[in-house]
């Protein structure tokens, strides 16, 4: 039989689909190790290399827009549009290299998350291509309206051609899609011992007045970091390479570690809302201080989703940007249903990938 192989294409958009797909590649070689991977994306070597450790060929390749961002909140739809309009303009000329990529590596399916010419290129390979996603980019665009709505039906039609969509949890209807599995959280786990993290890094702290801050990828611009100091005997954890020094504020930078791998150790954690860092601290039940998003129709969506089996506080950006934190002085809201979440995404997905490769067949 030959090597079973795999290729992978990410959307370009923040951290946050990368990891995700990621913590599904890491099941997939786990229950297979001799597995091919491939990984088509701009996003960065070492972020994929803190969530696989293993080996994987890792292909540069713009196949996805997103939203162009100047950080985690700020959208510029201009730009958005521009991109939009030259990666259709490109499209035919991606599908064939990607394509002949594909053959040249005997690969047997398409993995992806979400971008829509990914169901083209498996076309083009005359393979299957399935999709992980909470969310449709035709979901985002479409309120956004002008030029925005012809986007989301070119889109939309990419997305009616994959063949299967795991569905994640915290979604929108996703009616673009033909068949649709519903799936648990995905997500990594914390992969170092916490003893050897607290003697690293000197945390000392208790949980309950440890914090981890994180806001995807982009980051954040101006972070009002000068509130920590009416909290001097808490610990602030962030991998904003930006930050300042401050004596209760732990900057992460060596890129091995993860915030999921110190999430065991703070007491909450805030964040804008995104699926993956949502994802990340639900899998661990801890509590989630989010602040709200104009304008990206995900937000809600996921905030609703958090809301309903997590531990949270809800924060306006007033009361995150201007004012000062006690909130943190008070307890988090329960989660609002008392149905646990499925939590097992990662090995759901993993399983039907690596069933289908050795089949050839699906399900």
């Amino acid at each position: 039989m030959a090597q079973p192989a795999l290729y992978v294409a990410i959307t370009n958009h923040g951290f946050g689909h990368a990891t995700r797909m990621a913590s599904v590649v890491a099941e997939i070689q786990r229950l297979c190790p001799e597995v091919f991977i491939a990984i088509a994306t701009t996003s960065p070597r070492w972020l994929l290399d803190s969530y696989l450790r293993t080996n994987f060929v890792h292909r540069h390749a713009v196949l996805d827009i997103g939203v162009i961002q100047s950080d985690s909140l700020a959208m510029d739809q201009a730009a958005t549009l521009e991109k939009l309009h030259l990666l259709r303009a490109q499209e035919a000329e991606l599908v064939a290299g990607e394509a002949n990529f594909i053959r040249q590596n005997r690969i047997g399916m398409v993995l992806a998350d979400i971008p829509p010419i990914a169901t083209s290129i498996a076309r083009a390979a005359e393979l299957p291509c399935w999709m992980i996603s909470n969310f449709g980019w035709d979901f985002i665009y479409r309120p956004w309206g002008g030029e925005f709505v012809e986007m989301a039906d070119w889109i939309a039609e990419r997305f009616g051609r994959c063949e299967r969509l795991f569905r994640l949890p915290f979604h929108e209807p996703m009616s673009a899609f033909p068949a649709i599995t519903d799936v648990g959280l995905t997500g990594g786990s914390p992969y170092f011992a916490l003893a050897d993290l607290c003697s690293k890094f000197g945390l000392s702290q208790p949980p309950e007045r440890t914090v981890m801050m994180t806001f995807g990828g982009l980051g954040l611009d101006q972070i009002p970091y000068r509130n920590l100091a009416d909290f001097p005997d808490w610990q602030f954890i962030t991998f904003d390479r930006n930050a300042p020094d401050l004596p209760n504020l732990l900057r992460i930078q060596d890129h091995q570690y993860r915030p999921v791998d110190f999430m065991p150790l703070c007491g909450r954690v805030m964040s804008k809302p995104g699926f993956s860092t949502f994802a990340e601290a639900c899998r661990l039940d801890l509590p989630i201080v989010s602040v709200t998003r104009d304008g990206f129709a995900e937000a809600p969506i996921l905030l609703e989703g958090m809301q309903n089996y997590n531990p949270h506080q809800i924060l306006s950006p007033d009361e995150f940007f201007q004012r000062d934190w006690a909130f943190l002085h008070e307890a988090p809201q329960p989660p609002r249903l008392s149905t646990p979440i499925d939590k097992n995404g990662n090995q759901q997905i993993a399983r039907a990938v690596v069933e289908h490769l050795y089949s050839g067949n699906g399900f």
